[in-house]
């Protein structure tokens, strides 16, 4: 891990207690590791991590494996599975629970959902809730079931109320409806907090999760009708540089966004499974003030693949929810000295990669 992206801590340990089975008290004492008794089982921390990476293949994960094995970011000892939809259907119980006792995980970060753009989540909001929901319940019981210590989900800022004052923080998730566009998604991923908050409660689990704000760059989903914003703007502008035709954007262009390179959320990742002590989320994002508009992102998209053309609107399309914009000041608390890479990097890097990566990735 380079020096700009080490993480320094405000303090120099942290608790989690957690209540047994037996009400007896244990806790996790980080970044030490000692013993920690869930019932009657003792799960010896002072041993390397087993970790398994759910959607081990997709956008996050392939990141966290870059900064795993690239980066260094592995400690001595630990062992990384990255799982594929190959591997498990997820939404099954029998294959879920089939694959954690195979590789027995410590730890798991928790990936696999089904995903996609405003779209996608407009035309299936039931598919949404189901299957994310299938998920959610097999992983979260599977994990527990081969007496994993930790589990980190992967939620999302969509999962916040519609109607609420900004910025929005980890104490809001359940104060109001979200937008109608993505109800399904959104109140499958809310439902990983309660998930957590009952597991710590019944049966002493210390699992939480994490809240990216909009992630992108390499192995992202490209797709232009079903993938997020900002993929699906590189891959409109790449085939209209190559067609010599407009770049045509969807929707007005004034909805703002918060956009984080997957590479600084890896690290983070690694961060909140080590260190992190709270069942309670935490908001893994830029500042506020990096809020950028699509109208922005598309000129970033126009600037690093050299486009050209003409940029156009097409505001017969959705724009979603405005805004969405969401504080850090949590994180910084804990991580006063992350330092993010800047956007237009990011956004350079990830535009040379999907060039570079065209036949072959995700579209």
């Amino acid at each position: 891990m380079t020096a700009k992206h080490q993480l320094s801590y405000s303090k120099p340990f942290t608790l989690c207690f957690c209540v047994s089975l037996s009400y007896s008290f244990s806790f996790f004492l980080y970044p030490h590791y000692p013993s920690v008794q869930m019932g009657d089982n003792m799960v010896d921390q002072s041993s390397p991590m087993r970790v398994l990476v759910t959607g081990g293949t997709g956008l996050v994960g392939r990141a966290i494996e870059h900064v795993v094995k690239e980066e260094g970011g592995a400690r001595e000892g630990e062992e990384w599975i990255f799982l594929s939809s190959k591997d498990a259907n997820l939404m099954d119980m029998g294959e879920t629970q089939a694959v954690f006792l195979k590789h027995q995980p410590t730890h798991v970060i928790h990936l696999a959902a089904m995903v996609g753009g405003l779209f996608k989540n407009m035309r299936a909001n039931l598919d949404f809730w189901r299957n994310n929901i299938y998920i959610n319940d097999n992983v979260l019981q599977a994990a527990h079931e081969v007496d994993a210590v930790r589990v980190v989900s992967c939620l999302s800022t969509c999962i916040f109320p519609d109607k609420t004052t900004y910025p929005i923080n980890e104490t809001m998730i359940h104060n109001g409806p979200p937008h109608e566009s993505n109800f399904g998604y959104s109140y499958a991923k809310r439902m990983i907090d309660i998930h957590n908050r009952a597991y710590h409660q019944q049966r002493g689990r210390c699992y939480t999760a994490v809240i990216p704000t909009n992630v992108f760059g390499p192995h992202d989903n490209f797709n232009i009708e079903d993938g997020h914003v900002l993929p699906g703007l590189i891959h409109k502008a790449y085939i209209a540089q190559k067609e010599g035709s407009p770049l045509v954007v969807w929707g007005s262009g004034t909805p703002r966004r918060q956009f984080i390179y997957s590479l600084d959320l890896a690290r983070l990742f690694l961060w909140v499974l080590r260190e992190y002590p709270e069942v309670d989320p935490i908001i893994l994002s830029v500042g506020e003030e990096e809020e950028v508009s699509i109208k922005e992102a598309a000129e970033g998209v126009v600037e690093a693949l050299g486009f050209k053309g003409q940029v156009t609107y097409d505001r017969t399309k959705a724009d979603g929810q405005f805004k969405k914009t969401a504080s850090n000041a949590k994180l910084l608390r804990y991580c006063p000295n992350f330092t993010f890479t800047p956007f237009k990097q990011a956004l350079k890097e990830t535009c040379d990669w999907f060039v570079a990566n065209y036949d072959t990735a995700r579209k």
